[in-house]
Parts: structure tokens; sequence; C-alpha cells
């Protein structure tokens, strides 16, 4: 694939930036596919192509139900010696893998654009993201572990402590839209508990997964405990969710209801992370030169293809006009283009499924009375899947883009008179994955922030500060999905906590003499001094 040249969006009078000269062939050559391959079960061949010009990359087994069941013996044969290892050993692998994955970040650049169709700096952050989690928990992990001593049921008598076990071998499914950060990201936590894996990256998307978990063996991880299968979700889905011992889901809010439904009737816990239609504030008191840069990075990072990206504007009246204006005109001096370098401002969508979703949601709105602000147009000259970056007006239901999950770059603009209206209708939705509040008086972000039904919220920003935040959960409410990546919750939930009580000296029973009714006594007694010295 000869690197897409950058052109400007309908209106826009910024020059063409060159394109680049180096092409898919020199990059994902056939010594580099049989290197990511090996050891990679499947009977059959899966083809994989490059959504920026539909060009064939290459050519990945393709695992049947059979061997899934051969991963799962393999990976739980490899975690049994894993979980012996000492915490600092394999915090230390995590530590390894954070350099050589910053020293060899261009070879993964590269797949991630080839794979995906987005911009450079837009695979950048998922390389960003990974370093970040590798880092924090190789440095902080092992603390989130460490045995911990309790107060026991007697004082001094009862010696409890609480302890992680790992939960065994965890079962993920991967989408396409990040496929750096939402594989390797969310397994790094899973192997520092002391976990295997078996992970079914998207079928778009295998070399990036395939590349991460070379990479990760390189830095000390054993072959076998990372065991990755190809195929279709309906095929291989459900031999996961029969075999693990917990599972990991990043996805559609419809399929992650039938990924929680099979980890239900195993009684195996899940983590979910799935749609929004998430929605940024923007304050009468509001710096709106840098609201409408950060509405260009909040609405169009990755084509909108990421589940934190805002689809909803709601915009004070009094600086409406000014917003939009400034907003509309950065929009349309974008750069498209999928080039391997640096330079490019939006790439393209991943594929027919999303280009249709965008045109449907962008036809049916213009067709029922919605202003198109900027963009609006598929863009074939470019690739088969890029898409204008689009601005919507006069969004009203029951248009779909109004409250369905478009996940594509367009973005519809409300006016509110006043916070309280706004924050009604910031809720009004069954999502709450992702928000964002701009306000030069931090305070009032804050306020405004807590009021939001959303998992996260940003204050002067889109999605990346809270994103980024290594130790402080990440995920959504409502029908964005259950539990947490990131921080004590994004570990522990790999873990089975299991609580060792020592008694010492005396029973927990009458003894020394004492009967039943006077052991009731001395307990309650001692029930009272307990809470009156304050002890928890």
């Amino acid at each position: 694939m000869t690197d897409t040249a950058l052109t400007p969006a309908a209106g826009n009078p910024t020059a063409v930036v060159p394109a680049g000269t180096r092409s898919a062939a020199d990059v994902v050559t056939p010594e580099l596919v049989a290197r990511l391959v090996r050891g990679i079960a499947g009977d059959g061949e899966l083809v994989t192509r490059a959504p920026a010009t539909g060009e064939v990359l290459a050519t990945v087994p393709r695992a049947a139900a059979g061997d899934v069941d051969a991963a799962f013996e393999r990976a739980r044969a490899a975690q049994l010696a894993w979980a012996t290892w000492p915490l600092a050993r394999r915090a230390a692998v995590l530590l390894r893998f954070h350099d050589l994955l910053l020293s060899r970040q261009d070879e993964i650049l590269d797949l991630v654009q080839l794979e995906t169709g987005k911009t450079r700096l837009h695979a950048y952050e998922e390389v960003l993201a990974v370093a970040v989690g590798a880092r924090h928990y190789g440095r902080k992990g092992p603390a989130y572990l460490r045995p911990k001593s309790h107060t026991g049921a007697m004082p001094v008598l009862t010696k409890v402590r609480e302890l992680r076990q790992p939960k065994g071998v965890v079962g993920q499914i991967a989408p396409w839209n990040y496929p750096l950060e939402l594989t390797v990201g969310d397994a790094l936590p899973a192997f520092l508990a002391g976990n295997g894996l078996v992970m079914k990256p998207d079928s778009g998307t295998p070399l990036t997964a395939l590349w991460a978990r070379r990479l990760l063996i390189e830095a000390g991880l054993p072959e076998d405990l990372w065991q990755i299968v190809i195929g279709a979700g309906s095929v291989l889905g459900p031999e996961i969710i029969a075999r693990a011992d917990y599972l990991s889901f990043t996805g559609s809010t419809a399929t992650g209801r039938t990924v929680a439904q099979g980890a239900a009737a195993r009684l195996i816990g899940t983590s979910l992370e799935l749609g929004g239609k998430n929605a940024m504030l923007v304050c009468a008191d509001a710096d709106v030169a840098k609201a409408a840069a950060g509405a260009v990075r909040a609405c169009f990072s990755s084509a909108g293809q990421l589940c934190v990206s805002i689809e909803r504007l709601f915009v004070h009246e009094s600086i409406a006009d000014e917003f939009l204006k400034r907003f509309a005109a950065r929009t349309k001096e974008m750069r498209l283009g999928a080039g391997l370098a640096y330079g490019a401002d939006m790439g393209s969508l991943s594929g027919g499924n999303q280009l249709d979703a965008v045109v449907r949601h962008v036809d049916e709105a213009v067709e029922k009375g919605a202003t198109v602000l900027a963009g609006g147009r598929a863009r074939p000259d470019l690739g088969p899947y890029f898409y204008e970056p689009t601005i919507l007006d006069g969004v009203e239901k029951p248009m779909a883009v109004c409250e369905d999950e478009t996940f594509g770059p367009v973005v519809s603009v409300y006016r509110f008179s006043d916070e309280d209206e706004a924050v009604r209708r910031a809720n009004a939705t069954p999502y709450g994955l992702n928000a964002s509040v701009w306000t030069r008086n931090g305070r009032k972000g804050f306020a405004l922030a807590a009021r939001l039904h959303a998992g996260t919220v940003n204050i002067n920003e889109g999605y990346g500060p809270a994103y980024g935040s290594a130790q402080s959960p990440m995920g959504g409410m409502g029908d964005s999905g259950l539990g947490r990546r990131h921080g004590a919750e994004g570990i522990l939930k790999y873990t089975e906590g299991q609580t060792v009580a020592h008694q010492r000296l005396l029973p927990l029973a009458p003894s020394m003499g004492l009967d039943d009714a006077k052991f009731a006594a001395t307990m309650t007694r001692g029930l009272r001094l307990m809470k009156a010295f304050r002890l928890r």
C-alpha cells in the first residue's frame, strides 16, 4: 500500500501534504508474518486487508473449536508455573516490555495504521496508553496484590490476612478499533496477577495482537501463557466463554449482553466495556477557542471509532454561534489520510459496516431536517471507507443519530440555556461511558462532572486525561458496561480474594470455665469496648 496522500476535506484551502513512499509490502513481509504466527493454531486460513485501500495485508491461521480447547490446555499448564513466580519477577517482565515497546514503537505504529486505517498520531495514543499501563502495573501492581493484614474477630487473638489468588486462565475477546491497547493493555494486569490468557483478537486486526505477544515473550513472558486464537466471534466466542475462568470483553452492548449471559450461566466473573453516546458540555464561561480545538480531538480522533468519543455536543446558547463558527472552520481544515507517517488529522473508517452506519445516520438526519455544518460526504477518492468529519445541527428525535451510537466521525450539536438543562439532557441516555465539561471555573467543572452519569468525565479535554490516569478506574455505567480497567479495580478483578484467619491462644467459643451465657456477656462487653476505642 503506497501511503495515502493527506487530502483536504471539502472546502479546505490548506495545501495537500505529500504522501510517503513506503508500502504495506515493505512492512508486512512474509518473514514478519511467519514470525508472528509461530505457534498459533488453526486448520484454515484468514486473509486480512488494509481498510485504507482494501489491499490484502496477510494470511493468518484460522482457528476452529478444537484449537480453542487446546489453547486453554496449554495456557493452564503454563499458568500453574507462572503463578509461582515472585511478584517482583512478574512485574519485571512488564517493565522490560515497557522499554521494548517504546524503543520499537515504529514497528507497531505501522501495523496499527495498516490494520485500522487510523492516523499515526492516533495509533501513537495506543502506544502511549500501553506504556503507561505497563509502567503503572510494573511499579504499583505488586502493592495491589501484596497480602494485607486486617483486624480479626478477636483483636490480638485473631490474626487475619487477605490474599489474592489468580483466577486461572482469563478469556479475552478484543475489538478492532484499538488493537494494541485493548489487547495487551488489558492483558498486562491479568498476567501480573498470575493468570494465563486465551485471547481472540478481531479478525481484521490480528497482526497487532500477535506482534504484542511476541514482544512480551521477548520481555520474559512464558510462551504458552498467552494463547491467541483467530477467527469469527460467532465460532470462537462461545468456546472461550465455555472454558474461561474469567471473561474480559470490549465491544457492542448487544454482544456484551450475550457474553454476560454466558458468564452468568457458568457463575464466572466478567468485565465489559461497551457502547456509549458520550456528551460534551461547553459552558457559557468556557474558553471558546480552546473548546473548539478540543472538540475536534474529542469527536474525530480515530475517525470517531473509540468508545469514549464525543457524539453529542451541548453548547450554551450565549456562545453557540461563536463556538460553532470556530469548530466548523477547524473541522473543514482537517487533512484526511492514512500514510505511514505523522501529519494527517483523521484516517479511514475500519470497513464497510462502519461506513454504512455513518452514511445511514447522516443521510437520515439530513432528510428529516438536520443541517450539515461541515463534512457529510464519503470520500472514495481517498480510499474505500473514508468519510469526512461531520457536524450536524438541528438533530431531533426520532433521528437515529440523536440516540443511537454512530461510532464514526459524526457529532450532533445542541444548544442549552442553563447547566441544569445540559446535565439533564446529557444524562438522557441508557449509556454512561465518558463525558467532557468545558469551563474556566475548575470548581464548577468538578461539580458538573459529579452530576453526569458517566464512568469518566474530563474537564477541558475530551477523553485523554481520565483514560490516561492509570491509577484511576475507567469503565462505564448503565448500558456502557460492567467492571473497570486501570488502577486497583483493573487488576483485582483478575483475582479471587481469600481470607486466612489464624485463631491463637483462645478459641472463638466458650472456654476457661465460661458457660454459654458468660461467654455471650463477655463478648458483648468486648464489642462495646471495641466501639468505644473506634476499632474497625
